[in-house]
């Protein structure tokens, strides 16, 4: 599951290189909300799938899907449509996991010496595989920069919210709560782009995949990581995001891959399963 999860989020960039041209970032993402609780409705439906009964836990989920869907998806998103480079918010979105890990110290939970070097040896080696994209693809300023400061708390307190305040619950009906609250909030700022919808190929494409791989598979997939693993040990994973994303964009568009690359994708690696590795009882 942590395999395909990697594999199917690493697609965000590639979906966000094809749509981003041909419409606005919160319109794109109100169609891509609206169209996937439509899907989870009508799977829902003829699944039978109970709800959640309680209110409390749908206040729960509201908040998850505003912080990991409406501010972590919108906040990125718009940094790069305000021209910040693919490499340099992958790099800032990808310091989760040691945001999380630094916050669960604080709190008081345990974070072995072995994690804390997985962590560090992950950071360094994301670096790495994004270094060479700093100058390429735009300039950060005061506003995109705030953005993909804001996606990066938003989507780490949403991973320890979600830990610490949602209950088992259906993974279907639980992604249908959150997406419904971050598309209340999305319609507003959508509405506001003056920007006009490029119905083109590539868009339709975009908007296909990232309803169907990205929420119903990425985002259900994250769900149940989160609600099985531990914080840190699955945040963790989003290091592994950018260097599995450089190798589709080398398959895709012929985007080089160096040494550099090759690297610190190895270090990624060798980090992340620092901080996942459980030892066996003796």
């Amino acid at each position: 599951m942590p395999a395909v999860f990697v594999l199917i989020w690493s697609t965000g960039f590639i979906v966000a290189r094809y749509g981003m041209p041909h419409a606005p970032p919160f319109k794109f993402l109100a169609m891509r909300y609206a169209l996937s609780i439509a899907c989870f409705l009508l799977w829902i439906t003829l699944a039978r799938v109970k709800w959640p009964t309680q209110g409390r836990q749908w206040g729960h989920l509201a908040v998850t899907g505003v912080l990991m869907h409406a501010c972590y998806l919108g906040g990125v998103w718009a940094a790069v449509k305000l021209g910040m480079g693919s490499g340099l918010s992958s790099l800032i979105v990808g310091l989760q996991p040691v945001l999380t890990a630094l916050w669960l110290a604080s709190t008081g939970s345990r974070i072995v010496p072995r994690q804390w070097i997985g962590l560090t040896l992950g950071l360094i080696g994301l670096v790495m595989v994004v270094s060479r994209k700093f100058g390429s693809g735009g300039e950060a300023n005061v506003l995109n920069l705030s953005l993909a400061l804001g996606a990066l708390l938003s989507i780490t307190t949403g991973t320890l919210y979600q830990k610490r305040f949602v209950t088992s619950c259906d993974v279907r009906t639980a992604n249908t709560v959150q997406l419904m609250a971050a598309l209340l909030v999305t319609l507003p700022l959508a509405a506001l782009e003056i920007e006009a919808v490029d119905w083109h190929i590539e868009l339709i494409g975009a908007i296909a995949w990232s309803v169907l791989a990205l929420t119903l598979g990425g985002s259900s997939l994250l769900y149940l990581l989160i609600q099985k693993g531990a914080a840190a040990s699955v945040t963790s994973l989003m290091y592994l995001v950018p260097p599995v994303t450089a190798l589709m964009a080398w398959m895709l568009f012929a985007e080089a891959i160096t040494l550099t690359t090759i690297l610190g994708t190895l270090l990624t690696a060798v980090g992340v399963a620092l901080v996942v590795w459980q030892p066996k009882a003796v």
